[in-house]
């Protein structure tokens, strides 16, 4: 790293005399002699490493070179710095460096692993494909947020046409497109938000196994949207069992009433059938699980929509790393009711117990 600066979402602060409180996390550095601090303070983009370890020295008489040394290179590697001189990615073109200008700071923020200029993420999210399976209440806001981010290119798939009770909730469709093609208005929509991505798609009813293996071939990630064919052997277990084919990682949003919630799924599973049998393991038989109804409001799926299309983002970038398979979500009306839960693995999985028996054991449930 050529001139080091702190970045401006992890400015520090002072507390006490002995500890730093890094902005923008909950993170703190034990500092009883004052070196860190100095060390971030002189961490302002125009000072070299080397310069910045002789001001040091020079603050602090008692320091050794190798100690003042130590200390700026356990900076340089803390995620809290960037290199006030990175360079500049050649596939972003300066109309979208202004644009996801934001979605930058975000990124530098959030990401705490070293990077060459700060834009790796942006760049991440535009080579990436991404297969968006059902333009409904979650699925149009999914769309909408993935093309607002820079994925490069998204398709979508859905069958139906839009309909006026549709509008209460779903984001891309208005009166005028009333009995249109659902994939045709948000095509045309996504392309007016964002031009610099490559928006497809197709009408197209998804009716077995071998369809969807035939669809998501090829993609970076999945978001499932889609609700039909329901039922447990039905548009869930297809996507689940072709994205494990194809190592492909796979969201699953929606809502249950007032409770809002995205399932994650990696390739090395644990995966949706295991879940599945996590939550059936406690159930009387013959015990249906209701997975959703016709109950929902726009901030409901809005929410749906945004937490799925977060966890695809966190596929693409790695921001923030993602390990595992989860299920998280909000209750809208008990905001005290937070969802957060890694199921484990089934051992007897008919989709990943393979994969899952060479990896070892992995998850556990939280609350």
């Amino acid at each position: 790293m050529r001139l080091p600066r702190v970045k401006t979402q992890h400015r520090p602060h002072r507390y006490g005399n002995d500890r730093i409180r890094i902005g923008g996390t909950a993170q703190e550095i034990s500092d009883p002699h004052g070196h860190a601090w100095a060390a971030l303070n002189a961490m302002d983009g125009t000072r070299t490493p080397e310069e910045i370890a002789a001001r040091l020295r020079r603050a602090f008489p008692r320091l050794t070179e190798a100690e003042a040394t130590g200390v700026i290179d356990h900076l340089l590697t803390s995620g809290y710095v960037e290199d006030a001189t990175g360079p500049r990615p050649e596939e972003l073109t300066p109309r979208e460096l202004e644009r996801y200008s934001r979605n930058a700071a975000f990124f530098r923020g959030s990401g705490l692993a070293p990077r060459e200029h700060g834009w790796e993420a942006q760049v991440r999210l535009k080579r990436s494909r991404v297969l968006v399976l059902g333009l409904g209440g979650t699925g149009s806001h999914t769309a909408w947020a993935l093309a607002a981010c820079g994925v490069g290119a998204i398709h979508c798939v859905d069958r139906d046409l839009v309909e006026l009770s549709n509008l209460t909730r779903q984001a891309l469709y208005r009166e005028a497109d009333i009995g249109s093609p659902k994939v045709d208005v948000a095509v045309a929509r996504l392309a007016e938000v964002n031009s610099s991505v490559r928006v497809t798609g197709e009408a197209r009813a998804v009716e077995c196994e071998e369809d969807m293996l035939d669809l998501v071939r090829g993609f970076d990630a999945v978001a499932m949207c889609a609700d039909e064919p329901a039922g447990r052997g039905g548009i869930r277990i297809w996507v689940n069992r072709a994205c494990l084919s194809e190592k492909i990682p796979w969201a699953l949003g929606g809502y249950n009433g007032p409770l809002v919630s995205v399932a994650a799924f990696t390739p090395g599973g644990p995966c949706y059938e295991c879940l599945t049998a996590s939550v059936d393991a406690p159930l009387a038989p013959g015990i249906p699980l209701d997975l959703g109804g016709p109950d929902v409001i726009a901030p409901s799926a809005g929410v749906s929509g945004h937490l799925t299309a977060q966890a695809v983002i966190a596929f693409l970038t790695g921001i923030p790393a993602t390990s595992g398979s989860y299920v998280t979500g909000v209750n809208l009306v008990a905001p005290d009711q937070h969802v957060y839960t890694r199921h484990p693995a089934a051992p007897d999985c008919p989709a990943c117990a393979p994969d899952v028996l060479r990896a070892g054991p992995l998850g556990s449930m939280a609350g």
